[in-house]
């Protein structure tokens, strides 16, 4: 029997830009609106799409080998699970989701110690009682189905916990923050006993290279241009590489082909310098991967 490796594809706001970062690393993934179980053009993987709060819970019990979910859910579920991977979806969410303590402007709770009694509405209900339980710090913690922001506002609930990146929303909403509790980012985690498997292993930590890779190169561009000998210094000296340019001899010729690896942003500035100082020919490329 074929091995197959259960992996788990966050459903919602990360779905689409998993489905894009695993076309990128190589894979071509299929989400039909009639089930949750995309195909996936490697007979050696199934997928599954379960929401992030619920994943890391199944990697743990293994209904999933692996799976990407957010740092939070695997604290929120407290799991005991491998993780193998940080995964920084750069375009989708350049910063790491921040966890805070969010009260109305008006409020009297200005530290985490003045919520002694108070109650607290949130999603992350197991994580914040855990945290301020450590704290010694004494609060009633609900489950907020939705619409936090409302709860505290209507004066239903003295704060929230909720989740924001820059924390504009949060204001808009003429709310404060007190207090960040824990900050997240996309993970990609592993069931314990799959990780013992060989097989599973090697094919996880594949899976964890090649997303990588493709995250890695993210905003980045390959250049290429032909540059004559006598101004070759005058060109070196000017890109910003990753590491030292690639430089080769032209056929019978004193001119060089030179390339490198760049920033998208520096780009539009970088190839009128390059022409100014003698490139030319110059090619730039989009980058799938950056091992």
């Amino acid at each position: 029997m074929d091995k197959i490796l259960k992996f788990g594809i966050p459903k919602g706001s990360l779905e689409k830009a998993t489905i894009d970062l695993f076309q990128k690393a190589g894979w071509v993934v299929k989400v039909s609106t009639r089930n949750y179980f995309p195909s996936v053009d490697d007979p050696q993987l199934s997928c599954a799409l379960i929401r992030a709060q619920e994943m890391a819970r199944y990697v743990e019990e293994g209904a999933l080998d692996a799976a990407i979910t957010g740092k939070d859910w695997v604290m929120e579920n407290n799991s005991d699970v491998v993780e193998v991977q940080e995964l920084i979806y750069s375009k989708e969410s350049p910063r790491p989701a921040r966890w805070v303590l969010v009260v109305t402007e008006d409020s009297p709770i200005k530290r985490l110690e003045d919520m002694q009694g108070k109650k607290v509405a949130t999603e992350l209900v197991s994580f914040t009682r855990r945290y301020f339980g450590e704290k010694g710090i004494k609060v009633k913690v609900e489950f907020s189905w939705g619409t936090t922001e409302a709860k505290v506002v209507e004066g239903l609930v003295d704060a929230i916990v909720d989740v924001t990146e820059t924390g504009s929303t949060i204001r808009a909403h003429g709310l404060r923050i007190v207090h960040e509790l824990m900050q997240s980012t996309p993970r990609l985690i592993a069931n314990k006993e799959s990780w013992q498997d060989p097989w599973k292993k090697e094919k996880i930590q594949q899976i964890a290279t090649l997303l990588k890779a493709a995250l890695g190169a993210d905003r980045m561009v390959g250049l290429k241009m032909n540059v004559p000998q006598k101004r070759l210094e005058e060109v070196v000296v000017v890109l910003p590489c990753l590491n030292a340019p690639t430089i080769a001899s032209l056929y019978q010729s004193d001119w060089y082909s030179v390339e490198v690896v760049v920033r998208e942003e520096v780009v539009r500035e970088l190839i009128p310098l390059l022409l100014r100082k003698g490139a030319e020919g110059i090619i730039e490329y989009a980058l799938n991967k950056v091992i």
